[in-house]
């Protein structure tokens, strides 16, 4: 086992998906992903699930990275941008999600289908969004990636090159799969960011519309806020 030049900076979950989420100091994972990450997702009339783009299985939802979700022990409770709080399985959410969406919505908790896009754990190196900040001339805040996993201390796009390699971060071992394809959301207002043009196309001049990775994990444990990040030789 040798290590790799980086380490854990922060991690995040979001426990319903295209939602804002929340730093945490910790994550378990299993081979489903991170505990309470993408557990929910906001459903439309035609059942697809809520975004920031309209593709065969997701629906450009109106204003969803502005409500924040947040485990609160063993349910996910809900902060619209008007203060109003609940918890997702309450009647009032689906309500309150609608209006604010300006369409009428359900919310559905995780089943047979992985709410995932193309896999349960996602890495992103700090090195990496500082150089899209220079190739789109701006500073770009790190969380509009919504990556579980930031890592500090390895170079610009070294990500691509972990794809096919098992990693060991804190107790967990993660095979890393594929690149992260980027989409819109990336330009797009949050409850903490406004709307910030130009980055997706930064991207796609920079690396193929590609930042960061997706991995799926092979050993479940824990991964902690300044763990190395190391990579099994062989």
């Amino acid at each position: 086992m040798s290590a790799v030049a980086g380490r854990v900076a922060a991690l995040h979950r979001y426990p319903v998906k295209s939602l804002a989420g929340e730093p945490v100091d910790a994550l378990d994972c299993d081979h489903r992903g991170f505990a309470g990450d993408r557990l929910w997702s906001v459903r439309t009339r035609a059942d697809k699930i809520g975004s920031g783009k309209n593709t065969r299985r997701f629906a450009a939802v109106e204003g969803l990275l502005h409500i924040r979700a947040r485990l609160a022990g063993d349910r996910v409770e809900l902060e619209l941008p008007d203060g109003r709080r609940c918890f997702v399985d309450d009647p009032a959410a689906a309500t309150w999600v609608s209006e604010h969406a300006g369409q009428p919505v359900t919310l559905a908790a995780e089943s047979t289908v992985s709410h995932f896009d193309d896999g349960p754990a996602s890495l992103l190196g700090l090195a990496s969004v500082a150089a899209l900040g220079a190739e789109a001339g701006v500073e770009i805040d790190p969380s509009r990636f919504r990556a579980n996993i930031l890592l500090e201390g390895t170079p610009a796009l070294s990500e691509d090159k972990l794809i096919g390699q098992l990693l060991t971060i804190g107790t967990a071992v993660l095979e890393v799969t594929m690149r992260s394809t980027r989409c819109v959301m990336i330009d797009m207002s949050t409850a903490d960011l406004p709307a910030q043009h130009g980055n997706l196309q930064a991207v796609g001049r920079m690396n193929e519309a590609c930042l960061g990775v997706i991995a799926r994990v092979v050993v479940p444990g824990r991964v902690s806020v300044g763990d190395a990040v190391q990579h099994l030789d062989g």
